[in-house]
C-alpha cells in the first residue's frame, strides 16, 4: 500500500478546494493508497511538508493547487525518492495540461476526481529541473516582458482568479505597450549571444502562456536538456507580431527568434531584469545563471499522455516499463 501526503490550501486558487480535494482523496484510498491529508497556509509551508514527506520516505506528495504550489513542492522533493504528484487546482494548470490532467473549472466539478483515478496507478518517471540562481523549477524560466507582466499582476486575491484569462490579456496589452524590450548578453553553454530582446524564455516543457502556445514541441522531459527561445523587438507592433507567431505555431520559422537547446545559460544585463520561474515572480540582484539538472525530480505521470514526452530509457528499451507506484 503506498503512503502519500495531500496538501491543499483552502484559500488558495478559485475555487474552495477542502470538500473536492476530499473527494480526490477518496478516490485514492479506494485504490489503495494511504493517505495523510495536510492543509498548507503558504509556499514556504508547502516546500516544508514536502521535505517532512521524503523524509519519512512517502512513495508519493500530491500537490491541490497550480503551477505555483507545484514549484513550492519541488524545492521539496528535489533528489529524493518521493514523487510528485498533482490535482490540479489553479488558475492555469500549464503542468496538469501537459501530463494530460483535466483542471478544476465551473463547468468541471469532478476534475480532481478524474485526475485521482488517472494518477492511482501512475507511473513514476524522472525528468529534468533546471535550477535558476539556486531556485529549482519544472516548466520555465522567463526574462523580460513575461516576467514583467508577472511582477505587476501577482499577487492576486481568489475573486481576480475568475478572470484570470481576461485580466492577464488586459494586463499583457497595457505593459505590452510600456516594454521597450531589454539589451541581454547571453552566454548559452558557451556560445554568446547579445542584443534587444522582448523576452527570453527558458522551457523544459511543450506548453507556454497559460497552456495556449505550444513553445517548444520538441521538448522532452528527461533528455538533459532545456530550451532557451529569444524574441527580438522593442516596440508594441514587435509584441504583436510575436504574440501572433507565438500562438499560430510559426515563432519556430520567425527571423526574429533564436533557439538554443542547452545546459547551462548566464543572463546578463546593464538594465534591471525581471524574472519568473514557474509563473513566480523572483527579484534579481545582478545575472541570472541556470544549469540544468536531468533525472532530478520523480514525478507521477498517467498511463496516456496527450503527446510523447520522454526520450527511451534503458529499462524501456529492454522492454521493461517504468516503474508503478505500488
Amino acid at each position: 500500500m503506498p503512503d502519500a501526503y495531500v496538501v491543499y490550501n483552502p484559500a488558495a486558487g478559485r475555487y474552495p478546494s477542502q470538500l473536492l480535494t476530499e473527494r480526490a482523496v477518496a478516490v485514492l484510498r479506494a485504490d489503495g493508497w494511504n493517505l495523510r491529508l495536510e492543509q498548507t497556509q503558504s509556499g514556504a509551508h508547502i516546500t516544508q511538508l514536502a521535505r517532512q514527506a521524503s523524509e519519512e520516505k512517502m512513495e508519493a506528495f500530491f500537490v491541490v493547487g497550480g503551477d505555483g504550489s507545484i514549484n513550492r513542492a519541488v524545492a521539496g522533493l528535489i533528489g529524493t525518492e518521493t514523487a510528485l504528484g498533482v490535482l490540479p487546482a489553479g488558475t492555469a494548470n500549464v503542468w496538469a495540461q501537459e501530463l494530460g490532467l483535466p483542471g478544476l473549472t465551473w463547468t468541471r466539478w469532478m476534475a480532481l476526481e478524474e485526475s485521482a483515478r488517472r494518477l492511482a496507478g501512475a507511473r513514476v518517471r524522472k525528468v529534468d529541473l533546471g535550477i535558476c540562481n539556486q531556485r529549482p523549477f519544472l516548466l520555465w524560466a522567463g526574462i523580460g516582458l513575461d516576467a514583467f507582466i508577472v511582477h505587476r499582476l501577482e499577487p492576486r486575491r481568489r475573486w481576480e482568479k475568475h478572470f484570470a484569462v481576461v485580466q492577464y490579456a488586459a494586463s499583457a496589452i497595457y505593459n505590452a505597450s510600456l516594454w521597450r524590450g531589454i539589451n541581454l548578453r547571453v552566454s548559452v553553454d558557451q556560445k554568446d549571444i547579445s542584443g534587444n530582446f522582448l523576452l527570453a524564455v527558458v522551457s523544459n516543457i511543450r506548453l507556454y502562456a497559460g497552456g495556449y502556445a505550444e513553445l517548444s514541441p520538441n521538448a522532452r522531459l528527461n533528455d538533459g536538456l532545456m530550451d532557451l527561445w529569444l524574441f527580438k523587438g522593442e516596440t508594441l507592433a514587435d509584441t504583436v507580431q510575436f504574440a501572433w507567431e507565438l500562438l499560430s505555431g510559426r515563432h519556430r520559422e520567425s527571423g526574429q527568434v533564436q533557439h538554443f537547446s542547452f545546459q547551462n545559460l548566464r543572463v546578463e544585463s546593464d538594465s534591471p531584469l525581471y524574472l519568473q520561474v514557474d509563473g513566480e515572480a523572483l527579484n534579481v540582484e545582478s545575472g541570472v545563471d541556470i544549469q540544468v539538472k536531468r533525472h532530478e525530480l520523480k514525478v507521477l505521470v498517467p498511463e496516456k499522455t496527450p503527446h510523447n514526452l520522454f526520450i527511451p530509457e534503458p529499462c524501456e528499451a529492454e522492454n521493461e516499463s517504468p516503474q508503478k507506484v505500488s
